[in-house]
């Protein structure tokens, strides 16, 4: 008898032709998740992937493997001969029926030419608990399901299903520049993405002096939960100062926001560009506030033909910090350091604006020289497993 881990795909089951990529892919991430181990074994199926270990705590790999997208579920499973008395009598052997009041046999013949039909051997086995123990059918509400998994040679024998985390492997579906503002909604959008298999770069705005170290300290620290998920995260720090400067000098009031998010999109999708992004993702929520109203997203929308995903548009904010809480974003997303585009909130800012009145404003400072000043000196810093608490360096007080 082996144990092993018994991992289900899930959606990647409905790709066809080519699900083996995704496979692939999956494999390669759960990998890199577990790279600590260097003995483990993977065997991918069509249907499914079984996971080998040696001498390692196997709860820790539960746990790491549990936050892999791609992965619907996975249980602990005993490899055994697929002989049915053997199957039978490893049963009676390993479970304590002590510890239950009713049970349910539940098989799956993988091997289609396997002797006994799954009806049949959900009977024998059941027979022998009711013979042999004080243990009760229940097929609804069962203390002990018995799973069985009939393969070539081999049956596997498990007792629970872990919930893993759902979607596609990460880095299937491309790659996505998230605008990462330090707030409750853009944390969570990214997480929404990379469950979408979206590989994603974070990109920050930064306002020095009006916006403080702490403040990235505090977008560092929301970056690196994502290191749950994957190998390791690449923020990009621009500095938006002179540039915001400008527009609450040289623009109306009312239109000073419509026109910050309008260059916040510029340098996204020159940034895209330079870094072969396809699409741009934020935690935008329709209606949340000004900048956000369908008037709003069109006009801001204008000066990219980049793809803008919004993975919360349809939230409400309560959905939204369910989910924060979930990943474990809601408690540093909250902490008190403004972020800049709210140091020069104005205080009426337009909800309807119109693109002829935003271009006008446009005109009356020359955006483009600090849009090349901005792309000409940001910071990008890479996060993984290794370098994390030396790329964080935060103060004791911070969090």
């Amino acid at each position: 008898m082996e144990e092993v881990i018994l991992i289900r795909y899930g959606e990647l089951n409905t790709k066809g032709k080519n699900r083996k990529i995704f496979i692939d892919r999956l494999e390669g991430n759960i990998k890199k998740k577990l790279s600590s181990y260097p003995d483990l074994e993977i065997r991918a199926y069509r249907d499914r992937m079984y996971l080998y270990f040696k001498e390692y705590e196997v709860n820790k790999i539960l746990d790491n493997i549990k936050d892999v997208f791609g992965i619907q579920s996975f249980s602990l499973a005993k490899k055994i001969n697929n002989d049915y008395q053997n199957i039978e009598d490893e049963i009676m052997n390993i479970i304590d029926f002590s510890l239950y009041q009713t049970f349910k046999v539940i098989t799956k013949r993988g091997d289609k030419n396997y002797p006994l039909i799954s009806d049949e051997i959900n009977r024998k086995i059941a027979h022998r608990i009711l013979k042999d123990t004080t243990l009760k059918v229940d097929v609804h509400n069962y203390d002990l399901g018995i799973n069985i998994d009939i393969r070539a040679g081999y049956a596997y024998v498990f007792f629970d299903k872990i919930k893993g985390a759902g979607g596609y492997p990460v880095g299937i579906s491309g790659k996505g520049l998230l605008m990462l503002s330090g707030g409750i909604d853009s944390p969570v959008a990214g997480y929404l993405s990379m469950k979408r298999g979206v590989k994603i770069e974070c990109l920050h705005f930064a306002s020095p002096p009006y916006t403080s170290q702490k403040a990235l300290n505090k977008v560092l620290q929301l970056a690196s939960k994502y290191l749950n998920y994957v190998d390791e995260v690449i923020v990009h720090n621009v500095n938006l100062t002179d540039l915001q400067l400008l527009i609450n000098k040289n623009v109306d009031s009312s239109y000073s926001m419509t026109i910050l998010r309008r260059m916040m999109y510029r340098i996204a999708h020159r940034l895209c560009e330079l870094r072969d992004i396809e699409v741009i993702i934020n935690g935008e929520s329709i209606a949340q506030v000004a900048s956000q109203t369908l008037q709003s997203i069109v006009v801001i929308n204008e000066v990219t033909n980049r793809p803008i995903i919004r993975p919360c548009a349809c939230l409400d904010k309560l959905e939204i910090i369910e989910q924060a809480k979930k990943i474990d974003t809601y408690t540093t997303s909250i902490l008190p350091y403004e972020d800049c585009c709210t140091i020069f909130l104005p205080p009426n800012p337009s909800t309807n604006p119109k693109l002829k009145r935003v271009l006008i404003n446009e005109e009356r400072f020359d955006y483009e020289k600090e849009l090349d000043k901005c792309l000409e000196h940001y910071e990008t810093i890479t996060i993984n497993k290794d370098n994390v608490n030396e790329i964080l360096h935060i103060d004791e007080d911070l969090f």
